[in-house]
C-alpha cells in the first residue's frame, strides 16, 4: 500500500512507530478488559476506568501516528511529548520498578522515534522549507 504524502520517509517511518505505539496501548486496554470481565474489577480498583484511559490515550496517539504517516506538520509536536513521557515512562520501568526487560525496548524506541523526528530533513519540513524550495524551481 503506498501513501501519497509530500513528508520525508524518517516522518513516516516516525509515524509508523507512533502509531504502533497507540496500538499497543490500546491492545492494553483490551488486555485490561479481558482481566476485569474475568473479576478483577472491585471496590477501589476500577479496572473499566483504566481500560478506558488507555483507550482514549492509544487512540489519540495512533492519531498522530496516522498524520504523520499523512504528512500533516501538527503531528509532529505531539508525537515529540509522547516520545519524551514514554522516556520517563523507560527510566522507571528500567529502574525503580526494576523492569528492564520492558524500560530497555521502551527506552530505545522512544530515542529512535525522537531522532527520527528531529533529523535535518525532519525539521525543515516541520518549518516548511522544504515547501519554498519546490516553489523556487
Amino acid at each position: 500500500m503506498r501513501i501519497d504524502s509530500a513528508a520525508p520517509s524518517t516522518i513516516r517511518g516516525a509515524g509508523l512507530l507512533v502509531g504502533l505505539q497507540g496500538l499497543a496501548g490500546v491492545a492494553f486496554a483490551v488486555a485490561l478488559l479481558v482481566r476485569a470481565f474475568g473479576g478483577a474489577s472491585s471496590a477501589g480498583n476500577n479496572v473499566y476506568g483504566q481500560a478506558g484511559y488507555f483507550v482514549v490515550l492509544g487512540g489519540g496517539v495512533v492519531a498522530v501516528g496516522v498524520a504523520l504517516l499523512l504528512g500533516k506538520h501538527w503531528a509532529r509536536s505531539p508525537a515529540v511529548v509522547v516520545e519524551l513521557l514514554l522516556l520517563g515512562v523507560a527510566w522507571y520501568a528500567g529502574g525503580p520498578s526494576g523492569r528492564p526487560e520492558i524500560g530497555v525496548p521502551v527506552g530505545v524506541l522512544s530515542i529512535v522515534v525522537l531522532y527520527l523526528l528531529f533529523t535535518v530533513r525532519s525539521r525543515e519540513w516541520s518549518l516548511g522549507l522544504d515547501e519554498r524550495d519546490a516553489d523556487k524551481s
